[in-house]
């Protein structure tokens, strides 16, 4: 009978049933390390976003190597004057199911640099920078806000002159500036003086700790995995049992 399942056929079949087990263990354990990573990520965000805000000079410093994550999601104040010739749209941004854009507006600092500033919602209806209804103040402001790194570029969008993007690529902004652009944007919270009317809208701060599912993940997995240690020898005893029921 030992032979009957030790076939090349058969041998096959175990092989494949014992790689899909290990599949889902190793498929498992991979969730498991992504939740401890979102566990470690969600406390770095919580604990930036309550310390208090610092200037922007001190946490970026002029010249900076550093990676943009480290200066993510930080409460910064930084002072300056925009450049609203630069201002450019963050297009196809809802605001309570309401089409409209972002108004991306360069704030040059002291040393030199340009920090790019999200400084609110517009209603869709006003597509050309720099937007008359939410022309910024002129004069020195200060600002409060919270740091986000470049997003992912939008394909098919290559070059630097478009004035309108439908993702924040700050490699490709910074080409359309004459000054360096800092590494990480400002999603603007407050500002000194305040605008002078109703628009730009500020966005609201995104709920940066909402954790996927991984833990529920992990028990799936592993109950696959539970499944095919269980099951499959009981698939080889009914296999056998037949064996031996069966006339010779």
């Amino acid at each position: 009978m030992l032979g009957h399942f030790l076939t090349p056929r058969k041998i096959a079949r175990h092989l494949f049933v014992l790689a899909i087990i290990a599949g889902c263990v190793w498929a498992g354990l991979w969730q498991i390390s992504r939740l401890h990573w979102q566990h470690r990520f969600d406390r770095t965000v919580i604990a930036r976003l309550r310390a208090a805000a610092m200037p922007f000079e001190r946490v970026v410093p002029m010249g900076s190597t550093a990676d943009p994550d480290a200066f993510t999601y930080r409460h910064v104040t930084a002072t300056g004057t925009y450049d609203a010739e630069h201002e450019l749209i963050w297009v196809a941004r809802t605001r309570n199911e309401l089409s409209g854009n972002d108004v991306l507006t360069p704030l040059l600092l002291p040393d030199g640099r340009a920090l790019l500033v999200d400084r609110g919602w517009v209603p869709f209806e006003d597509q050309t920078p720099p937007v008359a209804a939410a022309i910024p103040p002129a004069g020195t402001v200060t600002l409060t806000g919270v740091l986000f790194p470049s997003e992912v570029p939008a394909p098919g969008k290559p070059g630097a002159s478009a004035s309108a993007f439908t993702k924040i690529d700050l490699a490709r902004i910074g080409r359309g500036l004459s000054r360096p652009l800092t590494p990480v944007y400002l999603l603007l919270g407050s500002q000194v003086p305040a605008q002078p009317g109703t628009l730009p809208q500020p966005e609201p701060l995104p709920d940066l700790t909402v954790s996927p599912p991984h833990l529920s993940y992990t028990i799936q997995w592993f109950m696959f995995a539970t499944i095919g240690v269980l099951g499959y020898p009981i698939v080889l005893r009914r296999e056998a049992r037949r064996l031996r029921a069966s006339p010779p």
